[in-house]
């Protein structure tokens, strides 16, 4: 008889981090559930039966990204004793997170989903929501530095915000591209020059 389900020894932990990586390394669509099945070492009822669906599992991944690979750059957003030293923090914990040694090069959200097809605009929707909401929280720190004093009152949080996230968004592709992180911190460097 057929056992149905996940072996036993399943480790889903590991296992959605094995998903993160070929995620954030091929994208959404070239990442087959073959290839997760096999480089988990399930078969795909196992893999239905733990996440659900592909999509579930990437959205899955996604949060796990914005947890490990995020979390220091977010921390660094709000912790900023000024709205652009938190913008600068942000953007150099972004530049050593794309260029860290092991992980694949790049922004997960950025580049998970560029090209896409109609069985998945879901996805490239999930992500562009969580760039969209990644520059709401960098424009809410802007208002905040108007709000303090640090900042210009005829300041543009919003247009300001766009900025940055579009030159962090930038140093994603350069990375993918083989930007090591000292280009991407003189990339950090000339946007602040820019912005202040």
């Amino acid at each position: 008889m057929l056992q149905k389900g996940r072996p036993r020894g399943f480790d889903r932990d590991a296992a959605l981090q094995l998903a993160m990586e070929m995620f954030w390394e091929h994208g959404y669509e070239a990442t087959s559930v073959a290839d997760l099945t096999a480089a988990i070492g399930i078969r795909p009822p196992s893999l239905y039966a733990a996440f659900g669906s592909k999509e579930q599992l990437f959205r899955e991944a996604v949060a796990r990204y914005e947890e490990i690979e995020g979390g220091p750059a977010f921390a660094a957003l709000a912790g900023g004793p000024t709205a652009l030293a938190a913008v600068e923090a942000m953007l150099r914990a972004n530049a050593v997170s794309y260029t860290a040694p092991g992980n694949p090069p790049g922004c997960l959200i950025v580049l998970g989903a560029i090209t896409y097809t109609p069985s998945s605009q879901g996805i490239h929707d999930f992500l562009a929501e969580a760039r969209r909401a990644t520059t709401e929280a960098v424009r809410e720190r802007f208002a905040r530095g108007i709000a303090d004093g640090d900042l210009p009152p005829d300041a543009d949080p919003a247009a300001l915000a766009t900025y940055v996230t579009t030159v962090q968004y930038g140093m994603s592709l350069q990375a993918r591209d083989g930007a090591d992180r000292a280009t991407l911190f003189a990339v950090v460097e000339r946007a602040m020059r820019g912005i202040g």
